[in-house]
């Protein structure tokens, strides 16, 4: 795997880190992408292979800069961790706010669409040709946790993303996939009060299982190592015991 090159969005911290260092350690060169500088270098550690490239996946201009650098520094893009997110307002659909709505989508959905969009055109002009988009959806893909409207629907519309990317990048040897993860121990977490009590569907509140963003991390590197004549569509990790199946 020596020599492959990645970006990580969100790799200042939570999956994005863990994801990016797991990367690195498996011989990648990674540029770690975020928009806060200090957090990526911090993520980065001084290594070698790491390229910190300060970037909101919001602005257009911003992404297609972060992936000319990639280029211009290391001559490819073979993976995408398109892993950028915020989880966005705790309301139901009655009570959000237009900006809190359109803010989550900016980054969850229209981000994951502008930085797909920048490896396409990147993989499919390189030589070789081809590469693979890897999407964070969340289990809230699947099934959404209360309060979490903003959220959930963007993860839902980032299903239709995957899968549309899959199929553009066909002519091209682009493949996309989809990692959803379900309580991982990350910063997030502990937003929702898993730890300590998140808000159930019947309105009473659970401690919830948690596991490692290692584990995490090492099942998006499995994904990443693929050769590009195989693709995994779609994948579920979740924290065993989690309710999640009966979350309705």
């Amino acid at each position: 795997m020596h020599a492959r090159i990645a970006v990580v969005t969100g790799a200042g911290s939570g999956i994005g880190r863990a994801v990016a260092r797991t990367m690195l350690a498996a011989g990648y060169r990674v540029a770690l992408a975020g928009r806060r500088e200090a957090a990526l270098a911090e993520t980065a550690a001084g290594h070698p292979d790491a390229l910190v490239v300060p970037t909101d996946v919001t602005v257009e201009a911003e992404v297609d800069a972060l992936f000319d650098r990639v280029v211009r520094e290391w001559g490819r893009v073979d993976v995408l961790f398109n892993n950028a997110g915020a989880f966005g307002p705790a309301v139901s659909a009655a009570d959000i706010e237009l900006a809190d709505w359109e803010q989550t989508l900016a980054v969850n959905l229209t981000g994951a669409l502008l930085c797909a969009r920048a490896a396409m055109r990147t993989m499919r002009a390189q030589s070789p040709q081809g590469g693979r988009i890897i999407n964070n959806g969340s289990i809230s893909a699947q099934a959404p946790r209360p309060l979490s409207v903003a959220y959930a629907v963007s993860k839902h519309a980032l299903t239709g993303l995957t899968r549309s990317i899959d199929l553009d990048g066909r002519p091209f040897r682009i493949s996309c996939g989809q990692i959803d993860i379900g309580n991982t121990r990350t910063e997030i977490m502990d937003e929702l009060g898993v730890g300590s009590g998140a808000l159930q569907a019947d309105g009473s509140r659970k401690v919830e299982p948690t596991f490692s963003v290692d584990e995490a991390a090492r099942t998006v590197l499995f994904m990443a190592d693929l050769p590009l004549e195989a693709n995994i569509g779609a994948l579920t990790i979740t924290a065993s015991g989690m309710p999640f199946g009966g979350r309705g």
